[in-house]
């Protein structure tokens, strides 16, 4: 059972009175203890509810907690609670406190420790005022006689049982003068203290349950090392102990040994050495003596019956290409005494290792040399690590390098087949106005589009498209889509029939690249100041008029590329004076995590700001609106502008 984190315990006693009196506390401070020291049989005092009731108060949110009872202390500094009950004589006239920095509530595990130790707080109580000192029995004084002439740690534990005969707790009758505990009493200081009154976190424990086993069968109980944990006086204290428990007669004899500060640090430095992957070496130049830490032999990979590696004989282990150099490094260590510090590699059964040695000399009175040590390193899986990254950087940059000059050949086309007008361009009786902004991805170039032209008749065409996808394959095909849409209606073909042929184009591409995109197409007619539109999934126009908005009604239109039996219909707007019609692509109202419909209303909002006048100019104030934070994608974004009356083109 694991133990409880106390950091702070309360013990108070019923008065004749019924009031409360602090018997003892730890970890609560004096000015804590002193403001709570007599506490009177007022309601919403926790202590007292526990004695009136008889079972154990859980508070574990002090939110809630602070208005039904009186919490002793800031409920920050503790903001969980226990109290429990303590029997004494069959009555209930103590209540044990609990309180903690853990804010969190008690585990099972934790509850059902609490009440087991909650009435050890009893044999305290009896004992209030008097003294522990009682007649000694005669198999204990010959037992104490027999410990006085031994050496090491010693005790002999009397069982407490209870009225059903069940062991409660353990009484020690005898002590050795070298048994020492983790709070430091000594030999027969400890005589007459109760095991888990002293030693409370061992209730529970294989430790607990295995001197239960002992008295019940008589079988020797021994443990391997294991850590000791204990609160005195406020300080926790730790020790590593190996402990044995032997039965005689109805009692047991507990010997245990502490691991001293030695074997302590010779565990560490073990640690150490394996978890670094490194060993200590020691060449005696005067003695002729060689001294090797076991994980020496692991790394250099030498038979260990075979004893320690001679230093002359370390160059010879070493692969070819790297001895010159450790060579001159070992000369300069014995010649001078200058410190070494040399990555080299060996060949071993499993392969080339890295190692690296650091060395210094120790000189004798005359600065000879007599003696050498160090510590040998294993490096072989950093270095492999290191490699790994190296080659990982090298194809990243590889393949960054690749992709930066297939940006720039897709820039450089995109601008060659796209140019944008350093002005507004007058078609017919409109104004129009063309802005393209490239995403913030500097590894990425869109296939967004537009066109603008005027056709022989004085009709003007209009598209705005969106290839999916970035690179070259995107670029390509939006040239194709662009060229072919302009080339079918010069032709005579209608707006759906282009968008028809355009569908079928993406799905038979002659090399194998299937791409899908999205496509406004529109022909305005000069003489009615009307707008025929067809559109394959791509966003309405928005049609700014009077200071109002307004996303126009899209006719029927899949994506181009998605099905080879698409549907597409033609709707009609007519453009009045003042009006501003926009097309643009979707890198324009799109956010991450963002429903579209937001996007949406964002851009109407904008446009209805900055083009609400009917002469507005640049588009930059609108972009600027929507686009003042991360641009992911590219943009492209015409305005149809048809000037007020008498206005003439701009």
């Amino acid at each position: 059972m694991a133990p409880v984190q106390a950091d702070a315990v309360m013990l108070y006693t019923r008065t004749g009175d019924n009031a409360l009196e602090l018997t003892g506390h730890a970890g609560v401070g004096a000015t804590v203890a002193a403001q709570w020291r007599h506490v009177p049989p007022v309601a919403g005092v926790a202590a007292l509810e526990v004695i009136r009731r008889g079972e154990p108060v859980w508070l574990e949110d002090a939110q809630h907690d602070i208005g039904h009872y009186h919490l002793i202390g800031e409920p920050s500094r503790w903001p969980t609670r226990a109290w429990l009950p303590v029997v004494t004589g069959g009555t209930i006239t103590a209540a044990l406190g609990v309180l903690r920095t853990t804010d969190a509530p008690f585990e099972p595990a934790a509850r059902e420790l609490l009440q087991q130790v909650a009435p050890l707080c009893a044999g305290n109580l009896s004992m209030t005022g008097a003294s522990r000192a009682r007649p000694a029995d005669r198999t204990a004084q010959r037992v104490q006689a027999v410990f006085d002439a031994l050496p090491g740690a010693a005790v002999l534990l009397t069982p407490l049982r209870s009225a059903a005969g069940q062991v409660e707790d353990f009484r020690v009758d005898a002590a050795a003068p070298d048994s020492v505990d983790v709070a430091g009493r000594h030999g027969r200081q400890l005589v007459g203290a109760r095991v888990l009154e002293c030693y409370p976190t061992i209730a529970g424990s294989p430790v607990w349950n295995g001197y239960l086993e002992t008295l019940r069968t008589g079988a020797v109980f021994e443990t391997d090392s294991f850590p000791y944990q204990e609160v005195a006086a406020g300080v926790r204290q730790h020790s590593t102990y190996k402990l044995r428990a032997a039965k005689l007669d109805d009692r047991l004899v507990i010997t245990w040994a502490c691991e001293d500060e030695a074997d302590r640090q010779r565990r560490l430095l073990a640690d150490l050495q394996r978890v670094g992957n490194l060993g200590w070496a020691d060449w005696n130049l005067a003695a002729d003596t060689i001294t090797w830490s076991p994980q020496v032999y692991d790394i250099l990979d030498r038979d260990r019956s075979l004893g320690p590696m001679p230093l002359e004989e370390l160059p010879s282990r070493l692969l070819p290409e790297d001895l010159p150099a450790f060579a001159w490094e070992l000369q300069e260590l014995l010649g001078r005494g200058t410190p070494l510090d040399h990555p080299f590699r060996i060949r071993t059964a499993a392969g080339v290792r890295h190692l690296r040695m650091v060395a210094e000399t120790v000189p004798d009175a005359d600065g000879t040399p007599v003696e050498i040590h160090g510590f040998v390193q294993d490096l072989t899986a950093r270095r492999r690590a290191e490699l790994a990254l190296t080659e990982s950087r090298q194809a990243v940059q590889a393949q960054r390098n690749v992709l930066e000059a297939e940006r720039t050949v897709a820039a450089r086309l995109q601008h060659a087949l796209l140019p944008l007008p350093g002005q507004s361009l007058n078609l017919a009786d409109l104004r129009v106005d063309v802005a393209y902004l490239p995403s913030h991805d500097d590894l990425n170039v869109g296939g967004d589009w537009y066109s603008a032209l005027e056709m022989p008749d004085g009709s003007v065409l209009f598209a705005v498209g969106d290839v999916a996808g970035h690179g070259i394959d995107a670029v390509a095909t939006m040239a194709q889509l662009r060229f072919t849409a302009k080339g079918m209606v010069f032709t005579g073909s209608s707006l759906t029939g282009a968008l028809h042929r355009l569908n079928t184009l993406l799905l038979h591409a002659h090399d194998g690249h299937h791409s899908t995109a999205t496509m406004v197409l529109g022909r305005y007619d000069p003489t009615r100041r009307c707008l025929a539109w067809a559109q394959a999934g791509h966003p309405p126009p928005l049609l700014v008029r009077q200071g109002k908005t307004e996303f126009l009604a899209p006719p029927e239109g899949m994506l181009l590329g998605a099905t080879p039996q698409p549907h597409y219909g033609e709707a009609e707007c007519r453009i009045e004076p003042g009006d501003h019609l926009l097309l643009y692509t979707d890198g324009l109202i799109e956010r991450p995590r963002e429903h579209l419909d937001e996007g949406f209303d964002r851009f109407a909002e904008a446009a209805r700001r900055e083009l609400g006048e009917a002469d507005a100019g640049s588009l930059q104030p609108l972009l600027d609106r929507l686009l003042s934070g991360e641009q992911r994608d590219d943009v492209c974004l015409l305005d149809v502008h048809l000037p007020l009356e008498g206005g003439g083109r701009s």
